[in-house]
């Protein structure tokens, strides 16, 4: 077992941010939460009601991006996106994932393969899926890996733009984040 007894809730606008060791759990946790692996014990539940993994009502409401970016290398930068945000159910226009993309710095390499960018711009690639949707509940593992100064600021911002919507964000991270304290739970495992 990797932890026990882990018990919280988040309200509209605040969020939890998971640390620990690496190996302690914090992916597993996350993944137990966004529906994708089943809890051994224990339930989770989503406005007022015990979800099962992979629950219709769950992923309706859910951005999870995992620590790894679920990018398509033979793809660019602009298709990837375009496909990350269609196969959320929330296609949007080209202008938007260019709009996107330029947000984070990226509008020289919308056209590049993914495949040869950095770690860092293949990570704000799939990161500017956030500006795209408009879900309330926001499970992010690892967000801040492989970003620069500019980047960590543009997430900071836009989690906290999520917290201002009244939305919830959960993540998992090493990296300090800056949001409202008043509005963050740590949760050590």
């Amino acid at each position: 077992m990797l932890w026990h007894g882990v018990d919280f809730a988040l309200h509209a606008g605040h969020a939890l941010v998971v640390r620990g060791a690496n190996g302690s759990g914090k992916t597993t946790l996350l993944r137990v939460l966004a529906g994708l692996t089943r809890a051994e014990r224990g339930s989770v539940q989503w406005r007022g009601q015990v979800v099962q993994p992979m629950a219709q009502a769950l992923r309706d409401d859910l951005v999870f991006i995992g620590h790894a970016p679920a990018l398509k290398d033979e793809l660019t930068a602009f298709e990837n996106l375009a496909s990350l945000t269609t196969l959320a159910a929330q296609p949007v226009t080209a202008q938007r994932v260019g709009d996107a993309l330029t947000a984070l710095g990226l509008s020289r390499q919308s056209s590049l393969p993914v495949r040869v960018l950095s770690q860092g711009q293949r990570r704000r690639v799939h990161l500017a899926k956030l500006s795209l949707t408009q879900r309330p509940l926001w499970i992010l593992d690892e967000p801040a890996t492989a970003l620069d100064a500019d980047g960590l600021e543009w997430l900071a911002a836009t989690l906290s733009a999520q917290l201002a919507r009244g939305g919830v964000v959960v993540t998992a991270t090493h990296a300090p984040l800056q949001l409202a304290a008043g509005l963050t739970t740590e949760l050590a495992l």
